[in-house]
């Protein structure tokens, strides 16, 4: 089950084209003058530990309260059951959405991500499963396809359509309906699960014996980071991605280059408004990295240590791009609080979206230009 991250071997070549490259994520680092000393133990080590494994404790801790929650409305059809369901997927969701900057190891090996966060919904197979079948549970929906299971099934089942509201009301979900968003809490729980045994007990599920994910990145020299270079890059480059991702695929693409070609088809997360706060949660996820510790936590090491060794000046204006971003982010909503949805359709939040493009757009050209670089002067001690 051991393999490399695509993104972090394809994303390497920003800075592998120019000095060669190796066999794992290492690169063959030249002789230049402006080398820089940073011993990185401490910096994997926290990392590793308080904010991926940490955040990936989180996110089955609350997938259990999310699945209980559905339970007692399975169990028990009330508004307060809906609305305590609606608010622990929430909640279930900002750990997946912060974790999206660093998406590799285990939730790829295991397609951990397209089985809890597949989409677009498939909605069509979705309806037809819930008009010709008299029954639900977990062993038979986990062999249904990922595209009629995990987050945006639940959203969709919890929220309705999202087109004029996100506020469904009981009286709009049947018991049948009920009955398969449970079944489906308790897939999404058993995929958490194995993800957080991944990372601490075996990152091969059919293998007691293999590794504990942590241990490859806290134990360097291995068949996946061959030193720590590898573990730093593999870092930097989850936080390139997601931030990639957001800007150019989960904003842009249904922002479109018009109000005239938008595509309302493409907004993640629209059924229950709460596309905004996945943007916000996936650069917030950047900054746990980048700074080493959650929001509120005590001052860790974490990326911006890196950087600061090599270039202080770039490590700031980096720290403060990435708040810039966020700022940017929350402010779409505006005074009116509109949801991304309809956000791209407003001449007045089509602006407020472009400057939150751009600021991504600077976030990610300043990691790949001034923070991956970093890697090549970098000398180990």
């Amino acid at each position: 089950m051991l393999k490399k991250s695509l993104l972090a071997l394809a994303l390497s070549s920003v800075f592998l084209t120019g000095c060669g490259g190796s066999s794992s994520n290492d690169a063959v680092v030249p002789e230049v003058e402006s080398k820089f000393t940073f011993d990185a133990t401490e910096m994997i080590t926290n990392l590793t530990n308080d904010v991926i494994v940490a955040g990936y404790k989180n996110l089955n801790d609350e997938a259990a309260v999310y699945l209980l929650a559905t339970q007692n409305l399975a169990n028990t059809a009330t508004e307060e059951n809906l609305a305590a369901a609606q608010q622990a997927w929430k909640d279930v969701r900002v750990h997946w959405e912060q974790g999206e900057s660093h998406i590799f190891g285990p939730v790829d090996a295991l397609s951990i991500d397209p089985h809890l966060d597949t989409w677009p919904l498939n909605t069509s197979d979705l309806q037809a499963l819930l008009n010709t079948q008299s029954g639900f549970n977990a062993t038979q929906l986990k062999a249904f396809n990922d595209d009629v299971q995990g987050f945006h099934t639940m959203e969709f089942l919890l929220f309705g359509d999202g087109v004029a509201d996100n506020e469904k009301a009981i009286g709009e979900m049947t018991a049948l309906e009920r009955e398969y968003l449970s079944a489906t809490a308790e897939v999404f729980k058993s995929h958490t699960q194995t993800l957080f045994d991944a990372w601490t007990v075996a990152n091969d599920p059919n293998d007691a014996n293999s590794p504990a994910y942590k241990d490859l990145l806290l134990t360097p020299d291995n068949e996946v980071y061959s030193s720590s270079l590898g573990v730093v890059q593999e870092l930097i480059n989850g936080m390139i991605g997601i931030v990639d991702e957001v800007g150019n695929g989960k904003i842009a693409e249904p922002f479109g280059s018009s109000i005239d070609n938008i595509d309302t088809t493409k907004v993640e997360s629209q059924y229950s408004w709460n596309s905004l706060a996945d943007f916000t949660d996936n650069i917030q996820g950047v900054q746990n990295v980048y700074r080493g510790e959650f929001l509120g936590q005590a001052d860790k090491t974490g990326i911006i240590d890196f950087v600061t060794a090599a270039d202080a000046a770039i490590a700031t204006r980096v720290d403060t791009e990435i708040v810039d971003a966020i700022a940017a982010i929350k402010a779409v909503a505006g005074d009116n609080d509109l949801p991304f949805r309809q956000a791209i359709n407003d001449a007045d939040a089509r602006v407020r979206i472009q400057t939150a493009i751009d600021k991504l757009t600077t976030l990610q050209t300043s990691l790949e230009n001034d923070v991956l670089t970093q890697l090549n002067e970098w000398q180990q001690p």
